[in-house]
């Protein structure tokens, strides 16, 4: 049978199983010099790694979920061509769990004076900045033996950002404002907080709603239609503290939080109103201020994507104090955080009329569907077991609701996948009530 490349040479020039011949330190050196001599030109052949050039473009972000493509650049600006092996290396939570080593590996051949690009795609699992790590490479001879290699830093940032999930319900609560906003066949009768124009009155209108002036110039009876206030002011508070890093799900509380607020300041900024975001546990995390419409959403998207749970209870004093200072006007506080008994009766209830006598106050929560799973559990002492824990936190987190409403406080508690939709009705329940 013929061999082939390195078994080929490494028989050609002479080595011989063990046992055929007596060894001698003359025979070693006999046979073994030439191939000394060709692993050295060999190595003297292979493209030194250090003077290679590597520059990095591509993209800077991506949504959670998806992929996005980085490309480096290697230009040989030496004489000899470039074989080599290349590893590019990014933190473990850049890809999908098993593909690391397919996705950071790759082959190259770069002639002397030429460059060659390189794509490493990049699927994260995990929001925030993922940040390039040190690139590997090493060149080989044109045998094979031996080779060189070193590593080079090449810096490339790359910004997870949240998913954003419940954009899916954008169109249908746009359409819902239209209608609040008479933009559509539907108009806004009865009281509102803003005057639009008049109309001609229909069977079923409020009484209070007649403009009598109007009336007596024409001969029919006329009636306002109102719309809800634009140009108002919403305050996103995310409590980032200990009860927003509980796993609801395959997510943290605080990762939830986020997509409703991201929805609510989707819609709250086409409806023409100002949005703010606070992230707050014992102190700022992120603060997004002043932003025009076009610019709310990249920029709370923007905030939102370093946001990690601290484990530390969140100061609600210092929540409060900041909460006023961001919004020193009239606003609606849609503060994100947990129904748990403890940090609301203790942290929150004591200090919530500061807030309740100049603004409106919604608190929205992440609840557990697990929890509701467990209520209806039965067929063995440890089912009723689990259903009896199940059913007496309800009943705290239920309590702790109506404490909240007592208060004047609109509460939205709901599972992952309905707190965006179900924080988005309740705005707008609010726009039409003209409570804002």
């Amino acid at each position: 049978m013929a061999l082939t490349g390195r078994a080929a040479l490494l028989a050609a020039l002479g080595t011989l199983p063990v046992g055929i011949w007596e060894p001698s330190w003359a025979g070693i050196l006999a046979v073994n010099a030439p191939l000394a001599l060709a692993c050295a030109c060999d190595f003297a052949l292979a493209a030194p790694v250090r003077r290679l050039g590597l520059t990095r473009s591509g993209d800077t972000s991506v949504r959670l979920g998806e992929t996005v493509d980085v490309t480096l650049t290697v230009t040989n600006p030496s004489g000899r061509p470039l074989r080599a092996r290349l590893r590019d290396a990014w933190p473990p939570s850049s890809w999908e769990p098993g593909t690391e080593v397919a996705a950071s590996r790759h082959r190259l051949t770069v002639p002397p004076g030429e460059r060659r690009r390189l794509t490493t795609r990049l699927h994260p699992t995990r929001r925030g900045d993922r940040q390039a790590d040190r690139v590997t490479i090493r060149s080989y001879g044109p045998l094979g033996l031996f080779s060189r290699q070193g590593s080079h830093k090449v810096p490339w940032t790359v910004r997870v950002l949240p998913p954003f999930t419940s954009r899916k319900h954008l169109p249908s609560k746009l359409a819902r404002l239209r209608e609040l906003d008479g933009r559509t066949s539907v108009l806004t009768r009865g009281e509102g907080t803003e005057f639009d124009s008049l109309r001609e009155y229909v069977p079923g209108d409020d009484t209070r709603s007649i403009d009598w002036r109007a009336t007596a110039r024409q001969a029919t009876v006329a009636v306002r239609t109102w719309r809800p206030e634009r140009d108002r002011h919403i305050l996103l508070v995310l409590d980032t503290g200990r009860t927003s890093a509980g796993r609801v799900g395959d997510a943290p509380r605080l990762d939830s939080s986020m997509d409703a607020a991201l929805l609510l300041a989707a819609l709250a900024s086409r409806a023409g109103d100002r949005v703010d975001l606070l992230a707050y546990d014992r102190r700022v995390r992120a603060l997004v201020q002043g932003r025009q419409a076009r610019d709310v959403l990249p920029s709370l998207v923007n905030a939102m994507a370093t946001l990690e749970p601290e484990l530390i209870e969140t100061d609600a004093r210092g929540l409060t104090a900041t909460a006023l200072r961001t919004a020193p006007r009239r606003s609606l506080i849609v503060l994100l955080t947990s129904l748990d008994a403890a940090p609301i009766e203790e942290g929150l209830l004591p200090v919530l009329p500061r807030l309740t006598q100049r603004h409106t106050v919604l608190v929205a929560s992440v609840a557990d569907p697990h929890i509701a799973h467990m209520a209806t559990a039965r067929g063995n002492t440890e089912a009723v077991y689990e259903a009896a824990a199940a059913a007496q936190a309800q009943t705290d987190r239920h309590r702790t609701a109506e404490q909240l409403r007592r208060h004047g406080v609109t509460v939205v508690d709901a599972t992952p996948n309905d707190l965006a939709p179900a924080l988005a009705d309740a705005y707008l329940a609010l726009k039409a009530a003209g409570r804002l």
